[in-house]
């Protein structure tokens, strides 16, 4: 059966009603998370703090790792919007950029955490697909960043990119990790330690 011309309407006017209230509910599961990160979490407890009913949640957002993903993804975009880092940072630089901003938000921090700590389990494909892609694409870019710099002459040209890459990941969220355990621990120094030890040697 062939639609009618009031039902197309009607069908975009719900599409869109549908989409505008997810939204809603990832602005406010967003600032949940900000405040009190991924601990002791479940569908039915982030619904009755979000304010809504779990078979809306689970409706909008298939499973707990999906409702994480989609908050840390919305979260990663908001501040990719407003980025802070010029793009010649060198690697360190740009993430100890992305340290200091991080401090402000540890519950963000501890739910990338835990995101990353779920994809090393075999039955969570959403936190295994977000942990991969992400990993890639940090890669690529950081990969892409070291060769410029080295074109330019500001990092060591006897450094494999992708392994730097790859080094410098490691290092932030190896650190961003002991700080969330030890507040003491100085992530971004450590960082600007590592950028030294990829700069070419002064003349």
């Amino acid at each position: 059966m062939t639609s009618t011309g009031s039902d197309a309407p009607r069908a975009r006017g719900s599409y869109a009603k549908g989409i505008a209230r997810r939204q809603e509910i990832l602005d406010r599961a967003i600032e949940v998370f900000a405040e009190r990160g991924a601990r002791r979490t479940s569908l039915r407890a982030i619904a009755e703090e979000v304010g809504v009913t779990h078979a809306a949640l689970t409706h909008y957002f298939g499973s707990l790792d999906e409702l994480l993903v989609a908050v840390y993804r919305e979260s990663e975009r908001r501040g990719d919007e407003n980025p802070v880092a010029p793009p010649d940072t060198t690697p360190g630089e740009s993430m100890r950029i992305a340290a200091q901003e991080n401090r402000a938000v540890p519950g963000m921090v501890q739910l990338y955490s835990t995101l990353v700590a779920s994809a090393l389990e075999d039955d969570r494909p959403a936190a295994q697909e977000f942990a991969a892609s992400r990993f890639a694409r940090l890669r690529a870019e950081m990969a892409e960043r070291v060769r410029e710099l080295q074109d330019a002459g500001r990092l060591r040209g006897d450094v494999e990119p992708e392994l730097a890459a790859a080094l410098v990941i490691a290092a932030s969220d190896g650190l961003q990790t002991q700080w969330l355990l030890d507040p003491t621990v100085d992530h971004e120094a450590a960082l600007a330690m590592l950028d030294r030890l990829l700069a070419p040697p002064a003349d």
